[in-house]
């Protein structure tokens, strides 16, 4: 197992703190995360276990009620996030988000799914497929 980052120390944090109806320290945590790694990881959202956030998970943004799977890899300044009240993204296990990537909308993202740098994708991606490209298209 990997050494988990400060940001991520600070979101787990401040997720235990949420789930057991504290309101206040979540809030703050949420604040210094803003301000320190200039990056917006909700106290809201799921991060499951071994979750990387590479470069200190700089300008990283993931929507409230996202849900991130084992094993994902996200660099730095990647968007997960809403699209005009479409829902939010799920992402799956063992993801590769590159850097500058959009995951915009209600969407699914499958298991062992690379999303290349700045591609930004606005529909489901199945399992075991690489996307790119602006819209994101499969690779290979």
């Amino acid at each position: 197992m990997k050494k988990e980052t400060k940001i991520l120390k600070m979101y787990r944090f401040s997720h235990k703190l949420y789930k057991m109806n504290i309101p206040i320290v979540p809030k703050v945590v949420f604040s210094l995360i803003r301000i320190i790694f200039s990056a917006e990881i909700p106290y809201t959202c799921t991060l499951q276990k071994n979750v990387e956030l590479k470069h200190g998970g700089l300008g990283v943004v993931i929507h409230p009620k996202s849900i991130i799977g084992e094993g994902t890899v996200i660099y730095q300044n990647v968007t997960i996030g809403g699209r005009e009240n479409r829902g939010y993204p799920i992402i799956g296990e063992n993801v590769y988000i590159g850097a500058g990537a959009c995951i915009l909308g209600g969407i699914k993202i499958g298991d062992n799914v690379k999303i290349g740098a700045n591609a930004v994708v606005v529909k489901s991606v199945p399992n075991d497929t690489t996307v790119g490209g602006i819209p994101a298209q499969k690779i290979k």
